[in-house]
């Protein structure tokens, strides 16, 4: 069922890449800090799931694919990172960006790939030295006997890569291609507005429901 006559003002839009976009576009002056965090959910060998905050960095819309509308979800990591090995294990991960002031989220499930070729050389060069060095430095999520430990490390990769330091490779992006995106704005009364765009599978058109709040 696609309610399209009954999504107008902020809900208004066929392609939910772009309406994410705008979203995101008005929550960046008015957000105090990190309009572009996420929570982000994965699942570990057992099924026990796991969340944190990450930058999301990009909202990809492609336009329309076969006549419909496709984009994707990026964001960078240490691929051997919790996060990391539980998506390359599950193939699979969810996030919810959220913002007080605006009194609104939107809520993603997807299936993931990695995007280590160009784009993240470009996104890792345009970071400050100091993160680049500190990405080269951290085992992340491995035990660390200390931050005297952790910053003599710094200090050894400062040395061996140079003030260039070229992208690790075993840090880049996840690309999150989502089979849902969930639009949800805050109603009187808690009545809110929830909007879900669904497809089955990436090749799919988009399904789009009003759900209960």
């Amino acid at each position: 069922m696609d309610r399209t006559a009954d999504r107008t003002g902020i809900f208004a839009g066929d392609d939910p890449f772009v309406i994410a976009q705008r979203w995101l576009a008005e929550a960046e002056p008015v957000e105090p800090n990190d309009p572009n965090a996420i929570a982000l959910a994965t699942v570990d060998p057992d099924g026990l799931p796991n969340v944190r905050m990450v930058l999301l960095k990009e909202i990809e819309s492609f336009g329309l694919i076969d006549g419909v509308p496709d984009g994707a979800f990026v964001f960078y990591t240490n691929y051997g990172s919790a996060k990391g090995r539980e998506i390359d294990g599950s193939g699979k991960a969810a996030f919810v960006l959220h913002w007080k002031s605006l009194r609104r989220q939107i809520r993603v499930r997807g299936l993931t790939e990695r995007e280590d070729g160009p784009q993240a050389d470009a996104y890792f060069a345009s970071r400050s030295l100091k993160s680049r060095l500190g990405a080269w430095a951290s085992r992340q999520s491995e035990p660390l006997s200390s931050r005297e430990a952790l910053m003599a490390e710094v200090a050894k990769v400062t040395l061996t890569q140079g003030p260039l330091p070229k992208r690790p490779p075993f840090w880049g992006g996840i690309r999150l291609r989502p089979v849902e995106i969930e639009f949800w704005a805050d109603g009187a009364f808690r009545l809110h507005d929830r909007f879900r765009f669904t497809r089955t599978s990436l090749r799919s058109g988009w399904t789009c429901d009003r759900l209960s709040p």
